[in-house]
């Protein structure tokens, strides 16, 4: 059965008013050329269907439900300001859809230039990498993921919507050689530390924005084993990149206190939950913006305050 795109149309644009308008409120969305991006892509395309968690399990929410209340739904949760669970297998969340104003928040701190080539680090639905070709020109965007399934899937989203990006069923852990040298490379799936071969992709200046431990670490290119940067003060929780062993991220803290949680998914290969606690209180329950990581040729480590500070822990090989 066709998707009954038209059907949306109208319904679509101003659900996404509705959303630009929300995401603007908090100031997240202050570019405005981020702000049009967001007004003019419709990402109902994107998620044709998705699940919903609920007691009983995953409920699946689509475009074709022959139930208009359910097809309203549907569209409405499409523009909600939530992370959408796009792909289930065997009960379990493996794909999803980034929270909008987190993407906002994300496109804004890359801080893009026109003419800058980009490499997105997991493809997933296609919206984000359509979000950068409507900024920047689909011959300046790059996307890979490693399941061909879903690669193809979001090119034909793309098309879908008029783009049609370098889109590959590719290892996100090696980059994309075949289309650097990058200015920007943003990744949308969480890793354990910085893979060596992003920086050898990238230009000098260029910027590295991934999600690690529960936070969003920046980093600035100096060469192609040379990086150092910090972390965004956002909390931010992203599906592991696949193919690449991840970190334990503990999802219980002090009073439920995220920086706690953050530092030590951040040290957990290196200090133990006591260690963690004490450091945290010691340093008066630092901030994420205090924390960096320095990248400086085979060897990588995150640290509090100074990258030659006393507060300094590997990060593991990826």
């Amino acid at each position: 059965m066709a998707e009954p795109w038209g059907e949306f149309a109208g319904a679509g644009a101003r659900e996404r008013r509705a959303l630009v308008r929300e995401i603007e409120a908090d100031g997240t969305l202050s570019d405005p050329a981020w702000r049009a991006a967001f007004a003019e892509v419709p990402r109902h395309l994107f998620v044709p269907s998705y699940y919903v968690a609920g007691p009983g399990g995953y409920e699946r929410l689509w475009a074709g439900d022959p139930d208009p209340a359910r097809r309203e739904r549907w569209l409405r949760g499409a523009y909600a300001d939530t992370a959408i669970a796009t792909r289930v297998r065997d009960g379990e969340l493996v794909s999803s859809a980034s929270q909008p104003s987190l993407m906002a928040l994300m496109l804004q701190a890359l801080d893009v230039r026109d003419g800058d080539d980009v490499l997105e680090i997991g493809a997933g639905t296609g919206y984000h990498a359509a979000l950068l070709c409507h900024r920047l020109g689909e011959e300046h965007v790059t996307t890979v993921d490693l399941e061909e399934e879903i690669a193809e899937s979001a090119r034909n989203h793309l098309a879908a919507a008029g783009y049609r990006p370098a889109v590959l069923a590719a290892d996100g852990a090696r980059g994309c050689a075949e289309h650097a040298p990058y200015d920007r490379i943003v990744a949308t799936c969480a890793v354990p530390a910085v893979p060596l071969p992003w920086l050898a992709q990238c230009r000098p200046g260029a910027l590295v924005l991934a999600p690690l431990s529960t936070g969003l670490i920046l980093l600035r290119v100096r060469d192609g084993s040379h990086a150092e940067g910090r972390f965004l003060g956002t909390s931010a929780y992203f599906v592991a990149l696949r193919g690449v062993a991840g970190r334990p991220v503990p999802r219980h803290g002090p009073a439920g206190d995220e920086r706690f949680l953050f530092l030590s998914g951040l040290v957990a290969e290196v200090l133990d939950r006591r260690e963690a606690l004490s450091l945290w209180l010691r340093e008066g329950r630092p901030e994420r913006e205090r924390f960096g990581v320095t990248v400086s040729g085979d060897r990588q480590w995150a640290w509090l305050d100074e990258p030659g500070g006393p507060y300094a822990w590997p990060l593991p090989a990826v």
